[in-house]
Formats: structure tokens, sequence, C-alpha cells
């Protein structure tokens, strides 16, 4: 083991009361920073004021069709397929390519999908379904709950 060096710094020794007082003190001073500290956050985040909520106002067709809303991109539409549409949307964009299909409009989209997935014999079936409903006692209820 190597021998000690003397000491060269003259700060005094502390005293065991010094310590003792020290303690206390520091942990003042800390709790004191924090306290301010917070205050100083509430007081940032706090509004003065309490803001009111907007009122929802009704719109008509006509003034919702004012704003020019956009019209659905077949891009977008066909990130949200899944399955076995999105295996029909790939193998229908194989031969054109897919830069080609996003091209198409959307009511182009609509007929595609319409021509594949809704078969015109299957929609006569639950139209004639539908239009041949009959409520089945003269409770309301029991009505609703059978739809």
């Amino acid at each position: 083991m190597a021998p000690k060096r003397p000491s060269t710094s003259a700060a005094p020794a502390m005293t065991h009361a010094a310590i003792r007082k020290l303690v206390p003190d520091s942990v003042a001073a800390a709790l004191e920073a924090q306290a301010t500290n917070m205050a100083n956050a509430n007081n940032t985040n706090r509004n003065p004021e309490p803001r009111e909520a907007p009122v929802a106002r009704k719109y008509s067709y006509k003034e919702f069709m004012s704003c020019q809303p956009f019209n659905f991109k077949v891009k977008f539409t066909t990130g949200t397929l899944t399955e076995e549409v999105l295996s029909w949307w790939n193998l229908f964009t194989q031969p054109i390519g897919i830069e080609e299909a996003y091209k198409i409009t959307w009511s182009e989209f609509k007929k595609l999908l319409i021509k594949k997935y809704c078969p015109r014999t299957e929609v006569k079936k639950m139209e004639d379904e539908f239009y041949n409903l009959t409520v089945k006692g003269n409770d309301l209820k029991t009505y609703v709950r059978r739809l």
C-alpha cells in the first residue's frame, strides 16, 4: 500500500455540531426551492380566465359543399384494405401498375368493388328480404329487439 500524502488543504475540519446544523438547513433550502419551482410551473399551466367551449352549429348540405371538401382518394382508401379485399386489389393493380391504379376515380373504384363483392343476385335477395319484413305482433319493443 502506498504511503498517505499529507493534506495540503487549509479548510477547517467540521465539527459534529456544524454537521447536525448543516443537514436540516440544506433540507429546508431544498424544500423551499422545490415549492418555488412547483408554484412557477402551476402558474404557467393555469389560464387566468376559463375558456368557453365553442358552440356546435348545424350546417346544411349546401353549406357543407360550399366549403369544397376533399374527394376520396383511391390511394388512401386502398391503404385501409385488409385480407381478401387487399389480395383482390393487389391482383387488380399488377397488370396496370400501382400508379395507374391510383388514378382511377372514386366512382370507378366503387363500381369495381360492387362488381366483385356484391353480385346482383345477392343484392336482389337482400332487397327482397328487406321489402318483405313484417311485424310479428303489435309490440314495437319486440320488433326493435328482433332487428
